[in-house]
Formats: structure tokens, C-alpha cells, sequence
């Protein structure tokens, strides 16, 4: 019945009160359902739930883009992805908006997946002539508990998420390029963001076999990517990066440049991981073409599989343990 799910019902208020515990934002909250979910019994009541407010501002979307078009920069604005059917991008979503917020289902739920997220965003073939599905410019933005993935082989479309921005934060984000194989400056992640902390991330594949001859890694930190943006003080936490390998070049963190990492990289728990099927072992896990000499990754508690040797470059240092007994300073593995 009409109007029965409305924001004064019992059953409105709960379900506006559950996501605000979750995202205790003071900005707006969008809702986004998949136009394909018209048949769905939760299609009718957000609809109900998530009326347009006194200003005139429309809380309910289907498309994700339409629902970021309402974000106002700077207003901690959230937007909740269902998590039934893909919710499908047409072009990239360039989120130059600052402390705009995208959380997934799953997420709301209490469920932290690395991988396998109900709330999925995808970007197939475009004709435009951008980098990613999503790209982050902004300053302070979020994204919670969603996976994202490009299908997408336009010549310059080589990456699932583009971040420059500052202080991006994703936790519980699958990160997937399934075309590009055989090219080897793809990758599932471009890592140009100042300050970005991934956390819990699965960043890569395992299913799908990478024919490139060269690196082809899940993380990019080539400088200037995105203009005037570079990988500073960016921390990843508890993340998998994954591959099915058919080269010994290939590897799974990347730079081409002497300065792609600048002051520090910090990499915490987390495990790069070759699968076995694969037609080969990298020779390195974390590669760099050139010595970093502006900044410095460290690896703390990480573990691999199948990859001859985390890396051999100069610049990336192990903590553990520590190897000077005087002043504790970490192995560098070059």
C-alpha cells in the first residue's frame, strides 16, 4: 500500500535511524537502486522512505552518477548502494567533490568483505576518454564495502579506480580490471592519492590469467598519472593483492619513476598472493624501475605466495624484524 513505508511509519524511521548509526553524517543521505530492481519489493519502499526534502533535493536515485550529481562538495553528503543488481556506469565517475561518502550494503550490514561485496559498481565500454571507473580528486572522500570494475578497453580507460585525491579512505573495496590483460601499464588500482589509507582491500584477480609481458600490476604509483598528483604518506592495511601470473615481469605494486613514492609508503599485514595455477612466478612482488629517492615503502607483517622475492628495488625496506640492533632501522630488501 501506497505511503505505508513513508518517513513517519515505524518501519521509515528504523530503517532511516539504522542508516544513520552506521553513517552518523551530518549530510545528506542518498539512496541508490538499480533501475533494474523495479520488481523488487525494497524498490517501492525506499522510494517511500527516501522522498525529495523540503529544498527540493532528491534522495532517491537508480543511477549512482544521478545521486552524486546531488552531492554538494564539503557537506559530508552519503551515498548507499543496494546491493542487488550492478549498479552500472555509463561514463567515469570523476569524484571531485570533497567528503562525499559511498558506502555498500554489506557494509551497512556489518559485514567487512574483502571481496565479493553485494553492492557493485561497473563501467563497460565507453567511447570517452578517461582513465577509470572511478576517479578521485577530491578531498576527504570515502568508500565503504562496494566492489568496482572496468570491463572497459577504450585506449586510455586502463584502470578500475584512479585515486589523486586527499585523505581518500577505502575500507572493504574490491578492485577489479578485467580487459587490459595484455597490457602491461593497466592496472586495478592508479595510486597517485596524498595520504590515501586503503584498508582491507582485495586489489587484483586470481581467476583471470594476465598474458601481458611486463608488469601489469594490481597497484600503479606512476607520478603525474593524474596531473600534479603523486603517492604520499599512503598507507594499505590488511589488504590482498592478487594475480594469476603468466609472466616473470609481471609483479603486483609498480612505479616507473625514481620519485613515484614521495616521503612514505606503508604497507601493513597484508599478502600478495600468485596463484598456483599460474604459468609463472614474478620475480618481484614490488617493483621499481628506478631506486626511490624521495620517499620509502615499508612492509610490516606481510606474507607471499608464489613470487620469487617481495623486491629487489632500493628504497623498499622490511620490518621484520628490525636489523640493527642499535637503532632498530629495517632491512632494506634491495
Amino acid at each position: 500500500m501506497a505511503g505505508v513505508y513513508n518517513q513517519n511509519s515505524g518501519y521509515g524511521q528504523a530503517v532511516l535511524h539504522g542508516i544513520r548509526s552506521i553513517v552518523p553524517s551530518p549530510g545528506n543521505i542518498f539512496y541508490v537502486v538499480d533501475a533494474d530492481d523495479t520488481d523488487e519489493g525494497n524498490y517501492d519502499k525506499m522510494q517511500q522512505i527516501m522522498t525529495p526534502d523540503t529544498g527540493g533535493i532528491v534522495r532517491f536515485h537508480t543511477t549512482i552518477a544521478a545521486a552524486y550529481a546531488e552531492c554538494e562538495s564539503n557537506n559530508n553528503d552519503v551515498i548507499v548502494l543496494d546491493g542487488n543488481s550492478t549498479h552500472p556506469l555509463t561514463a567515469e565517475l570523476a569524484m571531485a567533490k570533497n567528503r562525499v561518502h559511498i558506502v555498500g550494503l554489506d557494509y551497512l550490514m556489518g559485514i567487512r568483505r574483502r571481496y565479493g561485496q553485494s553492492s557493485k559498481i561497473s563501467i563497460g565500454v565507453t567511447t570517452d576518454a578517461t582513465i577509470s571507473a572511478i576517479k578521485v580528486t577530491g578531498t576527504r572522500c570515502s568508500i565503504r564495502g562496494v566492489k568496482i570494475s572496468s570491463s572497459n578497453t577504450e585506449g586510455e580507460s586502463l584502470y578500475a579506480v584512479a585515486d589523486g585525491g586527499e585523505y581518500t579512505y577505502f575500507d572493504c573495496v574490491e578492485m577489479y580490471k578485467s580487459t587490459d590483460l595484455d597490457e602491461d601499464g593497466a592496472a586495478e588500482l592508479l595510486c597517485n592519492g596524498d595520504s590515501s589509507h586503503y584498508k582491507r582491500c582485495y586489489i587484483g584477480s586470481t581467476a583471470n590469467a594476465i598474458t601481458a609481458t611486463g608488469a601489469r600490476p594490481c597497484v600503479l604509483f606512476n607520478r603525474t598519472t593524474i596531473s600534479g598528483k603523486v603517492a604520499r604518506d599512503v598507507t594499505f592495511e590488511d589488504c590482498i593483492f592478487a594475480r594469476k601470473a603468466g609472466s616473470v615481469n609481471n609483479t603486483m605494486m609498480y612505479g616507473s619513476g625514481a620519485t613515484d613514492i614521495e616521503r612514505l609508503c606503508y604497507v601493513k599485514d597484508c599478502l600478495f598472493y600468485n596463484n598456483l595455477l599460474a604459468a609463472a612466478d614474478p620475480d618481484e612482488g614490488i617493483e621499481f624501475a628506478s631506486a626511490q629517492t624521495e620517499g620509502s615503502m615499508i612492509l610490516k607483517g606481510c606474507a607471499s605466495v608464489s613470487i620469487t622475492k617481495l623486491s629487489g628495488t632500493t628504497g623498499v625496506f622490511t620490518a621484520d624484524p628490525a636489523s640493527n640492533a642499535a637503532g632498530g632501522e629495517s632491512t632494506q630488501l634491495a
